[in-house]
């Protein structure tokens, strides 16, 4: 009964999802969502059954898009860039109990549904049900989304970190349904290949030219680097910065170019800068974001001196954050004494709802690191980091040329991850990790052992679901 339970609720709780919206966007949400049953019987439904995916990745409702709080400030935490702004919350330790995973768990599983319920609908229709291309296209977008799902499990929840463990991601690669709910977890050779697999169809399918918050082909190449520069076997490392030239050079006719200057992409131009390869589109009038950075109600999180320290004499410091005190002197912030705390101001400004998925930076940036992994020189890579660099306003360039080994570049390119993508996307925590794990240790103390950087799997799948497998290691099940 209480697999039944959980899959009613389940199905409830997506059928509820029945919202209208008059624009093609990636905050917009469907006109009918479902999760089996064939309501996708041409291109008109087959569109609005990807909005419906894409409302999925943002994490939208009626109000909001909630991208920001699992994918911008969850990470943030675990970098301990970010902070609840009432004390450092179990995030912020590192050492996550199987209570408390669940609310990072369940959202991505609700993507892959909607993802999979697109993808097995769609390729069921006859062609001729499409104009031109549009059926594929429509599947190589469906295909990113369930492969974007697919490697925040696999980073979140997974051993990435050991090709050979069996304790990889519970891949989901059709519509949840009673029969197929009790799963095993796949390997993480297997995770990875099914992410990639996807990655490479989207490549091949979505389309070149397409409004950045939606998936085009520049965008699934762009994950694919994430997912190779975390894997790091063979090949993978040049492949890597293979793409990143392809990228950068507008193969394939897209265009995309480095803000001149960074501030002005996030605190006034927003999707309309052509650095943005993939942005999360706001519902309109929403204000959900600026809530959660600057203090309204209790929900606010701020940033921690290790990111101000950060910033010590960078540019930045001067529009990334503020003193609490010198923005609101709030009376009960006042109580707590958070006056001396700091907000991140990094989205203030008329797009401070807007959101970021894959950034132009973020493909030079992981082109400088896989130059170093690859066993490149460090003067490569280094004129690649300074290029970014010089966007952020930076004139001072002593660090990075002092930085004359591997391992100082390394941990330099890390630094400018974590400056340039402070609660954005998850990029500051993945190059954390990314680093030698005794580099970790120095640079993140409240991690001591490798399980601590990935997520015990909820105790509440393993009630549900028995045939998933293990837990990750270092993690009870309950």
């Amino acid at each position: 009964m209480k697999k039944l339970n959980f899959l009613y609720i389940l199905f409830a709780a997506v059928a509820a999802f029945t919202l209208s919206s008059c624009k093609r966007e990636l905050g917009a949400l469907p006109t009918q969502a479902r999760v089996e049953g064939a309501v996708v019987t041409d291109q008109k439904s087959a569109e609005v059954a990807l909005n419906g995916a894409y409302a999925r990745l943002a994490n939208a409702t009626a109000a909001s898009t909630g991208w920001h709080y699992i994918f911008e400030i969850f990470p943030s935490q675990l970098s301990g860039l970010m902070q609840y702004a009432f004390g450092r919350t179990i995030e912020n330790t590192n050492l996550m109990a199987p209570t408390g995973s669940a609310s990072y768990w369940t959202p991505n599983f609700s993507i892959l549904n909607a993802a999979n319920a697109v993808i097995e609908e769609v390729s069921e229709l006859d062609d001729s049900k499409f104009s031109g291309t549009r059926k594929a296209e429509i599947l190589g977008e469906a295909h990113f989304i369930r492969a974007y799902a697919h490697f925040q499990l696999l980073w979140m929840f997974s051993e990435w970190f050991d090709i050979n463990s069996d304790k990889g991601v519970l891949i989901r690669n059709e519509p949840l349904r009673l029969s197929n709910a009790s799963k095993k977890r796949s390997t993480v050779k297997e995770s990875y290949e099914h992410i990639l697999a996807d990655l490479d169809f989207a490549i091949a399918n979505a389309r070149t030219v397409r409004p950045n918050h939606y998936a085009s082909k520049a965008a699934a190449k762009a994950l694919k680097m994430r997912v190779l520069l975390l894997r790091g076997q063979g090949s993978d490392y040049n492949d890597v910065i293979t793409i990143a030239d392809d990228i950068i050079a507008n193969t394939g006719g897209t265009s995309y170019a480095l803000e001149p200057k960074l501030r002005d992409l996030f605190q006034s131009k927003g999707l309309s800068s052509s650095e943005v390869i993939l942005g999360i589109y706001p519902q309109p009038s929403q204000d959900g974001k600026f809530r959660a950075y600057q203090f309204v109600q209790s929900g606010v999180y701020l940033t921690t001196n290790e990111f101000v320290q950060l910033l010590n004499g960078d540019p930045r410091s001067t529009w990334m954050y503020s003193r609490v005190g010198d923005v609101h002197n709030h009376a009960t912030m006042a109580g707590l004494n958070k006056l001396d705390s700091f907000y991140l101001t990094k989205y203030y400004g008329p797009a401070v709802e807007v959101a970021y998925a894959i950034r132009l930076t973020e493909v030079y940036l992981m082109k400088a690191e896989a130059i170093i992994r690859s066993g490149g020189t460090v003067a490569n890579a280094r004129n690649v980091l300074r290029t970014v660099l010089e966007r952020a306003e930076v004139t001072d360039f002593t660090a990075i040329d002092n930085a004359t080994t591997p391992d100082q570049m390394l941990i330099e390119i890390y630094k400018e991850f974590s400056r340039n993508f402070v609660s954005e996307n998850g990029m500051d925590y993945l190059a954390l990790v990314r680093l030698p794990f005794n580099t970790v240790k120095q640079l993140r103390p409240t991690i001591t052992e490798r399980f601590q950087i990935i997520l015990p799997i909820p105790a509440t799948e393993f009630q549900m679901n028995p045939a998933i497998g293990e837990q990750n290691t270092g993690y009870s099940k309950t």
